[in-house]
């Protein structure tokens, strides 16, 4: 019996479709594995952990308190009223943490408001302070966000308090 010269479905083409997805799923799973061994290849000088503040906080009323981590906790304090007319002096307060450098950002969280980061200076008493300030807004209320970010031999830990800015009338 003569050979059929048709090919058997083993042999067929395949659809330029099905080539196309193959391609995108090797693709995928090659950037994921990137991905995954930087995470896990890269320094722990690099690493931050976030950890939420507790709640109620309103930095207007008075200080405002985060765990990082079981056995270590910091406050941050912003002395006076806030506003975007005066410079803002802020002290942070570690317990159970060693720091070697404590940095304050101020964030705009409904819109970006530039860079406002503040490098606080370490006091005789454990406590890190320095001035900060808002940038003007136009805004009636400006959502605002305090990231401190506390530098450690371990990584980088840190926490945000959220607070709103509101423009008087006038």
């Amino acid at each position: 019996m003569p050979h059929s010269l048709r090919p058997t479905d083993d042999e067929a083409p395949r659809s330029p479709l099905l080539n196309l997805l193959i391609v995108v799923t090797l693709v995928t799973v090659v950037v994921a594995a990137w991905y995954l061994v930087d995470y896990y290849l890269r320094g722990s000088s690099e690493h931050m952990t976030w950890y939420p503040p507790e709640t109620p906080c309103d930095l207007h009323q008075g200080q405002c308190r985060a765990a990082l981590g079981l056995h270590a906790d910091m406050t941050l304090r912003i002395d006076g009223p806030i506003d975007t007319s005066r410079s803002l002096p802020l002290t942070v307060h570690l317990d159970g943490v060693d720091a070697n450098a404590v940095t304050v950002e101020f964030v705009g969280r409904s819109m970006s408001m530039g860079a406002n980061r503040v490098e606080l200076e370490a006091t005789d008493d454990g406590e890190f302070r320095g001035e900060g300030e808002l940038g003007v807004c136009s805004e009636t209320v400006m959502p605002w966000r305090a990231q401190v970010i506390v530098e450690t031999d371990e990584g980088r830990k840190g926490s945000w308090f959220d607070f709103d800015i509101t423009k008087e009338a006038g």
